[in-house]
């Protein structure tokens, strides 16, 4: 028996899909996707976080808690999606969103398009591509990112992919108000949400950002 088939885990797991308000029955494409990325990361080293407990609540859990906040979108972009966090379990979780999952380093963007394939997500895709380097401007209801950069540096590399009515939803841990301050001309903070996240002792928040009205930057400045 794998690590991942740890009947503890599965309760875990499950324990924690309840608390978020989700269905119990994504545990299986989850595990699978557990059990693939632990599988992988024995060679390739794609993730620190090795402990798979650790990993359902670091990984699947934290990616899960802005499900809320994806549903109804029809397309997503994840910057830097690593090992594929959080566009494979929001992936899993919302069949009807597109997810496309970019990433520039050779042996994740293999393993993204291998776990695409193993967990049979027809909603995914893989870029195997710099972020400022993805030529499909305006092509995305929303762009994310969880552990990527700051948030203008998010924006200076893929502000180009959000359609006009577009939001970047940037996935933190303390409220980031230095970032939010810094964010460059355009672009304003729509909403700071915090996130709670089954199993795990930190603060988690998601900044909602979207461009700038036009003619609306003193209301900005003042928000």
């Amino acid at each position: 028996m794998s690590e991942t088939d740890d009947p503890a885990l599965r309760a875990e797991l499950s324990a924690g899909l309840r608390a978020l308000g989700l269905d119990e029955a994504l545990a299986d494409p989850l595990l699978a996707y557990l059990a693939l990325l632990a599988r992988w990361n024995r060679t390739y080293n794609l993730t620190a976080i090795r402990d798979p407990r650790e990993m359902v609540t670091r990984h699947l859990l934290d990616s899960l808690a802005m499900v809320p906040f994806a549903a109804g979108l029809a397309t997503l972009a994840d910057l830097g999606t690593g090992p594929g966090l959080p566009g494979i379990p929001l992936a899993i979780a919302l069949p009807a969103l597109r997810v496309t999952l970019v990433e520039s380093n050779g042996k994740k963007a293999r393993f993204l398009r291998e776990a695409v394939r193993t967990l049979k997500l027809d909603n995914a895709e893989v870029v195997e591509s710099r972020i400022e380097a993805v030529d499909r401007p305006g092509a995305f209801a929303a762009i994310t990112a969880r552990a990527l950069a700051t948030l203008p540096d998010i924006l200076a590399a893929g502000g180009h992919l959000p359609a006009a009515d577009g939001r970047l939803l940037a996935m933190k841990g303390v409220r980031p108000d230095e970032e939010i301050a810094a964010l460059p001309a355009g672009w304003r903070v729509e909403a700071v949400h915090p996130l709670a996240v089954p199993g795990l002792d930190a603060e988690r928040h998601l900044v909602v950002v979207a461009r700038q009205p036009p003619g609306s930057a003193a209301a900005a400045a003042t928000a």
